[in-house]
């Protein structure tokens, strides 16, 4: 088998067995990959001693024809073996079988699979900067950049410059100054300013990759556009001005709501309504009968706008003569009249500038104030008295009646280009008897306002709050803050009932909460309807069963109790 020594060279492994399938021959490579010894093998049967492939050669014996690129499994090894027939004169002589160790191969091409998908993560990752990113070895060849450098630099992917040195590009004048040789010299980040070719400033900072000696292997180019820097910069600026007044108009609300008690819808609207013209200096006139509360909506608007730190002043147009009304809103110069100041005085446009001013009872202003008021608010500015220099000024201007304007400009009472100076937005407050789900929240905070004030520790039965409820409140809300102060003080009875109530029930519909007598029924049932009358009521007004005990005047476990017999 001398001829055959040369097969000994080979990195394939090769056995050749006779037509018998006998081994007759095995290289080194055969040896290593079988984990047998030559001289164990030869003149053996191929299928006992080498099985994974003997079936193999067996079929070649028997057809003639060759197996090529088989994948088998041999001593732990991934083999890719081939089977060929030998011939001699056109006789078969034996086969042999070329195998070839694939395991390091496939795990070469495993580790090259894992290679490609993190190169692919790591572009991917690069080219998902809004940055500019430029990759430079530490020759100072530029080696890659992302779309976002290409877009910043104007360059195209034809000509971005990949491949060439950094200092052809100073040179060239292409870049003032390569941030990357920089780098590379210094050992450390450098950051710079530079102005490209197309006008273009931008920021450049290079970062140093270090190799294990602490010399630049990699220098990373990070690049930003000024001006979109500078663009960004606004938009985070008004966003933080936009968070900072929607913090603001928070910190109103949770501020001011104490201010308005209130629970119907109509109230709610009107609250938010307040808190949105607050923000703007439109003219706001606000109507509603006596007494419902058109004062206190006036201090939540200048409270909650930007003049809250400036002063607010309110003038009764009807309560002050003519003449006197005059000198109080523009003030006179010294001399004007008799009795007037020698120094002069300054109206209320003068001392209110920058605030808020509320012209309460605008109906009753007599109708040649209303034309000089006419001019002052158009104009924005004023004559005192006497005087002769204008004077400037920045009032936010609140106006309230109780009056119909409307009518009164149809009825020629009230001048219609005043009305509509004024009237830039409306705000109606409803009468108490439209909005009752208000009165037994006014009617206890009332309570405890003046029980706080007397030092008293007064309650109502739960049948006031109802005739409360149903009585109709024709003062509004400053009728009911005066009848529950003077409930307070006059009565030395600790529990408040309907015998002490100053309207005696007189047009107080009680049939919401009393038994028809017509039809008698037994005292324990009776009483038991108003029972779950009144705890239904309470639960309806508080949303809680807590509140509804302290209003009640019972214990918290007895609501409750009551409330699971009632199935309330």
């Amino acid at each position: 088998m001398l001829e055959l020594d040369f097969l000994n060279e080979l990195n394939e492994a090769v056995v050749i067995t006779n037509t018998c399938a006998d081994i007759v021959f095995c290289n080194r490579r055969a040896e290593s990959i079988t984990g047998r010894q030559a001289k164990k093998l030869i003149n053996q049967r191929v299928e006992v001693k080498l099985p994974e492939i003997g079936p193999d050669i067996i079929e070649v014996l028997k057809t003639g024809r060759p197996k090529c690129q088989i994948m088998r499994k041999l001593n732990n090894h991934m083999v890719n073996a081939s089977f060929f027939p030998l011939y001699k004169e056109n006789t078969l002589n034996g086969a042999a079988a070329v195998i070839q160790d694939v395991s390091q191969l496939e795990s070469l091409m495993v580790e090259n699979s894992r290679i490609k998908a993190q190169n692919k993560e790591l572009e991917d990752i690069m080219e998902s900067f809004y940055d500019g990113i430029g990759i430079i070895d530490s020759e100072g060849t530029l080696l890659r950049v992302n779309k976002s450098y290409e877009r910043i630099t104007g360059l195209s992917r034809k000509n971005n410059n990949v491949g060439r040195n950094v200092r052809d590009l100073q040179e060239e004048g292409t870049v003032s100054r390569a941030v990357a040789l920089m780098v590379i010299e210094q050992k450390k980040p450098v950051t710079i300013v530079q102005r490209i070719r197309t006008g273009k400033e931008i920021l450049i900072t290079g970062s140093p990759v270090l190799d294990k000696k602490g010399n630049v292997s990699r220098v990373v180019c990070n690049i930003r556009d000024l001006n979109e820097l500078n663009i960004l910069k606004e938009l985070d600026e008004c966003e933080q001005n936009r968070d900072k007044l929607e913090l603001k108009e928070l910190r109103a609300k949770q501020l001011l709501h104490g201010e308005l008690v209130y629970k119907s819808r109509a109230m709610q609207h009107i609250f938010e309504l307040a808190l949105k013209v607050a923000k703007v200096d439109s003219n706001v006139l606000i109507t509603g009968e006596s007494g419902v509360g058109k004062e206190i909506i006036v201090k939540i608007i200048h409270k909650a706008s930007p003049r809250a730190r400036k002063s607010f002043f309110q003038i009764n147009c009807g309560a002050i003569p003519e003449t006197l009304l005059e000198s109080e809103l523009f003030g006179y110069e010294g001399g004007a009249f008799t009795g007037a100041r020698s120094g002069g005085k300054m109206g209320y446009f003068e001392l209110c500038n920058g605030g808020t001013l509320l012209l309460d009872e605008i109906g009753e202003m007599p109708l040649n104030l209303q034309v000089k008021l006419l001019r002052a608010i158009q104009e924005r500015q004023i004559f005192r008295i006497g005087g002769t220099t204008p004077i400037k000024f920045d009032v936010r201007i609140i106006s309230a009646t109780n009056r119909d304007l409307g009518e009164m400009v149809k009825n020629g009472l009230f001048r219609a280009d005043l009305f509509y100076r004024l009237n830039v937005v409306p705000i109606n407050i409803p009468p108490l008897r439209e909005r009752t789900d208000d009165i037994i929240p006014l009617a206890i905070h009332f309570l405890e306002k003046f029980n706080a004030k007397y030092k008293t520790n007064k309650r109502f039965e739960p049948d006031v709050l109802l005739a409360f409820e149903l009585y109709n409140w024709p003062g509004n809300v400053r009728e009911m803050e005066n009848v529950i102060e003077r409930l307070i003080i006059i009565n030395d009875e600790e529990i408040i009932g309907l015998h002490h109530l100053p309207f005696n029930n007189e047009g107080v519909d009680t049939s919401g909460f009393s038994i028809d007598l017509k039809n008698p029924i037994p005292l324990r049932t009776a009483s038991e309807i108003l029972e779950r009358k009144l705890i239904a009521k309470a639960l309806q007004l508080f949303g809680s069963t807590r509140k509804a005990a302290k209003i009640l005047g019972v214990s918290h476990p007895t609501v409750i109790r009551k409330a699971q017999k009632y199935n309330l």
